[in-house]
């Protein structure tokens, strides 16, 4: 009898604790690359010209936030209009990586 309990209440868990993992977080930080994150390393080029070109060089897009560097998946585009700024991003958290449902600028 107990194991025919332990099953479902095993999978309810398991159900519950990935619906909060993909529940949209609201994130501030400085759209880097993760090559970089918080510290660039082209001498003599901004925040924004060394993000560009790392990614030109194959990095990912990378917000900084709280001393944490998360990967940006998605719109490429949205993100190179913000590199080196401050941004408010919205989306799915997973680990390290953010699947970006909306990005702006920081009103600070």
């Amino acid at each position: 009898m107990q194991i025919k309990l332990i099953a479902p209440v095993a999978a309810l868990a398991l159900g519950a604790a990935s619906l909060f993992a993909q529940a949209a977080q609201t994130i501030t930080g400085t759209v880097s690359d993760a090559m970089c994150g918080a510290h660039h390393m082209m001498k003599d080029a901004t925040a924004a010209q060394c993000t560009r070109e790392c990614v030109k060089r194959g990095s990912d897009y990378a917000l900084v936030s709280g001393g944490k560097v998360y990967t940006l998946k998605g719109d490429k585009a949205q993100f190179d209009k913000f590199a080196g700024e401050s941004v408010v991003v919205k989306g799915k958290v997973s680990g390290v990586t953010i699947s970006v449902d909306s990005i702006t600028a920081s009103k600070s």
